[in-house]
């Protein structure tokens, strides 16, 4: 048995595009110019890039990478690879210091590298979670500091803290959104959208979630009292989203350390998107990246901004 990285399109250039090409074009390669698929041809020569095609509808060239969060990348197909396998199954992340002296790239290129990586996991526009018969755990937490934070903010409780807010299906996926403050009207709109009508929810007794269920939305809402150490009452329990703050807070603190209030989303959007694409599931590693990379496409990252 051979490693999963002796893989051939992590070390040869031409079979990294073919990889990509697979599962970006499956019935073959289409101009992100104009959208064109018929009259397109490999170019060739000596000189020609790797991965290079030509439209012959817009008469422009183009490869694989344009039009995804690859474009304008001088990184190296298969760097982008192994930085996209050893993020997707790393189950706490990986910092852009590991990626920087593993892959042999400078820690601005690395930096810059995962945040791409983290914007193709992001998944927006999906249909509500749950549904008749599905349970989805709700609940919030704090992380950092919001920028522009009193040095002695420790001392302030959650005041100047990024508040998040993340709803688990159970045995399904979840979703996480960085929110201004845990009020109701912040909280509900998000929920609402998110959460299919009839599904049994479960929270604790934050005050916020008392009234969620007024006119009957949800099949039912129950609650666990942690102030009075109640964690589980028979198959309630808020257990399963506190299992992924507990993932998602040691990858935060003890990988990445620190993270700007700016790019908070972009975490939750990749412990979200291994999270939602875990073992349990039957999806491992390579199932992992593969879904990653479907997710590149109409996506671009082009701010410069120091490593934070």
């Amino acid at each position: 048995m051979s490693s999963v990285l002796s893989e051939k399109h992590f070390y040869d250039e031409a079979a990294a595009y073919a990889w990509v090409e697979a599962r970006v074009w499956p019935e073959g390669p289409v101009c992100p110019h104009c959208g064109g698929f018929d009259r397109i041809s490999k170019m060739g020569g000596k000189s020609t890039r790797i991965g290079a095609y030509k439209c012959y509808q817009c008469r422009k060239p183009f490869t694989v990478k344009v039009g995804t969060v690859f474009e304008s990348s001088h990184v190296p197909m298969t760097l982008w690879l192994q930085a996209m396998f050893l993020m997707t199954s790393s189950k706490k992340g990986i910092s852009s210091n590991q990626l920087h002296r593993t892959l042999c790239v400078t820690l601005k290129t690395a930096w810059f590298m995962s945040h791409r990586i983290r914007l193709a996991m992001q998944t927006v526009g999906l249909a509500p979670m749950g549904g008749e018969g599905a349970t989805i755990e709700i609940d919030e937490t704090v992380i950092g500091k919001q920028e522009g934070a009193p040095k002695d903010a420790a001392f302030h409780g959650s005041n100047f803290r990024n508040f998040v807010l993340t709803l688990v299906e159970r045995g399904g996926s979840s979703r996480s959104f960085h929110v201004e403050g845990s009020t109701i009207g912040t909280l509900m709109p998000i929920i609402r959208a998110n959460v299919a009508k009839g599904t049994s929810v479960m929270t604790d007794t934050a005050p916020w979630y008392k009234t969620m269920n007024r006119d009957g939305y949800f099949a039912s809402h129950e609650t666990v009292n942690h102030t009075q150490d109640e964690y589980v009452r028979g198959h309630v329990t808020t257990n399963t989203v506190e299992g992924f703050y507990s993932v998602f807070k040691r990858g935060m603190r003890g990988i990445y350390q620190h993270c700007g209030e700016r790019h908070l989303h972009r975490y939750l959007a990749e412990f979200d998107f291994r999270y939602s694409n875990r073992v349990k599931l039957g999806i491992g590693d390579v199932e992992r990246t593969d879904r990653a990379i479907r997710g590149i496409v109409g996506k671009r990252l082009t701010y410069r901004t120091a490593p934070n």
